[in-house]
């Protein structure tokens, strides 16, 4: 009797042993298969670097670009700079040691000053901006500025998230949007309609687009813009454009560098200063004016200045003195005749 219940337990195990078996089988199989899919695309992605990314830049870099110690000196002020605007403070004075730079304190504090403000905002606290706007406001308005109505105005919705409890500290501090109110009539009249709603909830009143989360990014984004006007600074840290562009740029340079080797046509480019072709960066990289010359199709430089003619038409040096004969110049645009050292340096 004994033997025949072993024999069934023997059995039992057997099949569930087989079962186990069976299930490792095929959930190894299915990672095996998977794993197959994911090693395809892994295996190519080296292929796809080496085909995308040339490692030898060299051809298309001035080697002594910064050869001098004063370019090395506007290098290193350039990254402290940029260390400073994104508030990595301790690494900026490591670097201003290692690299002997000097940056003066009347450089640095507004830096300082620019960061603590900003780190505020992001943990949601409007007091410190508040403040500087208050300061600040003569110097805001010259420039046109929203920023100290749009403080106030994200302070005042923080309140109203609070709910009925904060109802009279919210009616309290509306008496800050009297001075905007011949500029900011729709917008304070749709704070203060909000008001009707605040016992059951703004969430749930046709003034729930006030809560939007997306306000703290944008005031952050004013903030930048307006502090970094005042101090007359760009927006955007000039390493970060100059690396962005740089990016942009060089997948162009080495395609026409490849091209003009293979031509063999290497006097092309001669001169690292200047550029073979146009490179477009967007309307976002435009900071100054650009001049081409409507006669030679090419950008004006500061070897190769735009020229104003007496008849108001502007071309390039090269041009006018291509189109010198015997002392005379001739308008290409208009029939006047005049004498090319009448004509004018422009500077934009």
């Amino acid at each position: 009797m004994n033997y025949r219940v072993q024999d069934a337990d023997l059995s039992v195990l057997s099949q569930t042993m087989a079962q186990c078996c069976k299930n490792i089988k095929e959930t190894v199989q299915l990672l095996a298969s998977r794993h197959k899919d994911i090693h395809g695309s892994v295996s190519k992605v080296g292929k796809a670097i080496d085909r995308n990314f040339d490692a030898e830049v060299s051809a298309v870099v001035a080697e002594t670009v910064w050869d001098s110690p004063e370019r090395q000196k506007y290098l290193s002020e350039t990254i402290v700079e940029h260390l400073y605007r994104q508030g990595m403070l301790s690494v900026a004075e490591d670097l201003c040691q290692e690299s002997g730079v000097v940056i003066d304190m009347s450089m640095k504090q507004p830096f300082l000053e620019l960061n603590r403000i900003l780190e505020a905002l992001r943990m949601q606290d409007l007091r410190p901006a508040l403040e500087w706007a208050v300061t600040n406001r003569q110097r805001l308005l010259d420039l046109n500025s929203t920023l100290e109505f749009k403080l106030h105005r994200l302070y005042f919705i923080s309140l109203l998230n609070g709910g009925i409890t904060n109802q009279l500290e919210a009616l309290q501090y509306a008496r800050h949007f009297q001075p905007f109110a011949s500029q900011h009539q729709r917008d304070i009249q749709i704070l203060m309609g909000s008001l009707v709603y605040l016992r059951h909830g703004i969430e749930n009143s046709p003034y729930r687009s006030l809560l939007e989360t997306n306000q703290w990014a944008d005031i952050c984004n004013s903030f930048t813009r307006d502090a970094c006007a005042l101090l007359g600074l760009s927006v955007e840290s000039p390493l970060s454009v100059s690396f962005a562009s740089g990016c942009m740029a060089l997948p162009v340079l080495m395609n026409i560098k490849q091209v003009i080797e293979q031509r063999q046509c290497s006097g092309v480019w001669t001169h690292k200063d200047e550029l073979p072709i146009e490179i477009d960066l967007g309307k976002k990289c435009w900071y100054h004016s650009v001049f081409a010359c409507p006669i030679l199709r090419q950008q004006t430089s500061e070897s190769n200045p735009p020229m104003k003619l007496i008849c108001g038409h502007v071309i390039s040096r090269d041009a006018l003195n291509k189109l010198t004969n015997a002392g005379k110049l001739k308008c290409p645009y208009c029939p006047m005749e005049q004498n090319p050292s009448d004509a004018k340096q422009i500077f934009f």
